[in-house]
């Protein structure tokens, strides 16, 4: 399956260190691209990153799965202390619902 590179998850923000617009793709967290405008940052690090995946290509090296195409289970690990752990048990208990809806419902806020 061909990647395209506008599967992946861009982002623009205002660098107050630069005082410009700065483009970001969550999956090249090492690239960015500096503009005057949010329209010039975007397209800029959209246009880096195809370049980037073409040399990839060209180098046959692997290409980053774009986050929205990537399959999750809804589970995951979080260790937390004793202490708070104890405290989520009450609060569960308490609420009387178990303690992942508990942690669920925090955690969606």
């Amino acid at each position: 399956m061909a990647l395209k590179n506008d599967h992946f998850t861009y982002r623009v923000t205002w660098s107050e260190d630069d005082k410009e617009y700065v483009g970001l793709c969550t999956e090249f967290p090492g690239l960015s691209w500096l503009d005057h405008s949010p329209e010039s940052a975007l397209k800029g690090i959209r246009d880096t990153v195809a370049d980037v995946i073409n040399d990839m290509k060209k180098n046959s090296e692997p290409i980053p799965e774009p986050v929205a195409s990537r399959q999750y289970t809804g589970k995951f690990i979080v260790r937390v202390t004793p202490d708070v752990h104890k405290k989520l048990a009450i609060e569960a208990a308490e609420s009387g619902v178990s303690l992942n809806r508990i942690v669920s419902a925090k955690l969606s806020r």
